[in-house]
């Protein structure tokens, strides 16, 4: 049997296990092959990696928290990986770890054409922000970082390279003030057993929003709060679901050199 699986802490809400499993159906595939996933400490994580191999994996996504921590274990990284400092797969082939980033083509495949070399905002400054950020800007777009704790945000602008226009760290205030055609939410704000209001955690106003494209990264499979929210405030409110499933699609190419079928993948990660 080979076995991929999503990496993490937490990983229970995940729903990548059921869309890549019905992928993996729908293409005959799943007698061979099989997703799970695995909840690991930072602590635990370069270790459990190593492991994995040993026991039939043929590779890994990689989420909240250990994005940087994969780049670490790895053997080779993809120019666009070293670039962005983050990884949301590993492949592993022949005693070999390989890093890539399919976030980035997440990200961009779920932000509509129209405002992707615009104003944007990018909640958060972990490592599906720093995917955000690269692609984004690669595609011709201004961006303005906000973190709840500046000093990751001023981090984040320092060490990313970018091929587009440099991005920036804001305060609070700047943030409120509005002006952007896109604000991106990589923050954990609305992840499962949050109920936090979007308007109070986040340097966002309703009236600021209106008009804008709000895309928002966090996906369990239910709509979160700040896509409710936003809706209402009379921006288009983008859910996670589109992300999830172009970056789950795109690891699920590099890992068997199969085209999966987006619509049975969406279909599974959307169910209850």
């Amino acid at each position: 049997m080979k076995r991929l699986a999503v990496v993490g802490e937490p990983v229970s809400h995940s729903r990548s296990p059921a869309m890549q499993n019905a992928a993996l159906e729908a293409l005959g595939m799943s007698e061979e092959w099989i997703y799970d996933a695995i909840e690991v400490s930072a602590a635990e994580f370069p270790q459990r990696i190593a492991s994995l191999p040993e026991e039939g994996y043929v590779g890994v996504n990689v989420t909240i928290p250990h994005k940087s921590l994969a780049l670490e274990v790895a053997d080779e990284v993809s120019a666009a990986t070293a670039a962005i400092g983050a990884s949301n797969t590993l492949i592993f082939d022949q005693g070999s770890i390989r890093a890539e980033n399919t976030d980035a083509t997440g990200v961009l495949e779920a932000t509509p054409g129209s405002v992707r070399s615009g104003r944007t905002l990018v909640l958060g400054a972990g490592g599906v922000s720093r995917a955000a950020v690269w692609v984004l800007s690669g595609a011709g777009s201004e961006v303005s970082v906000w973190n709840r704790s500046p000093e990751r945000a001023d981090e984040l602008v320092a060490t990313l390279e970018v091929d587009g226009p440099a991005p920036v760290s804001v305060s609070s205030e700047e943030a409120e003030l509005g002006g952007f055609d896109l604000i991106v939410n990589c923050t954990a704000v609305g992840m499962p057993g949050r109920d936090d209001d979007p308007f109070d955690v986040l340097p966002i106003t309703r009236a600021a929003i209106s008009g804008c494209v709000v895309l928002d990264l966090v996906y369990s499979g239910v709509e979160t709060r700040l896509v409710a929210e936003a809706a209402l405030a009379g921006a288009t409110a983008v859910g996670g679901l589109e992300s999830l499933v172009r970056q789950g699609a795109d690891s699920f190419r590099l890992w068997t050199g199969v085209e999966p079928p987006l619509d049975v993948m969406r279909e599974a990660a959307s169910a209850d």
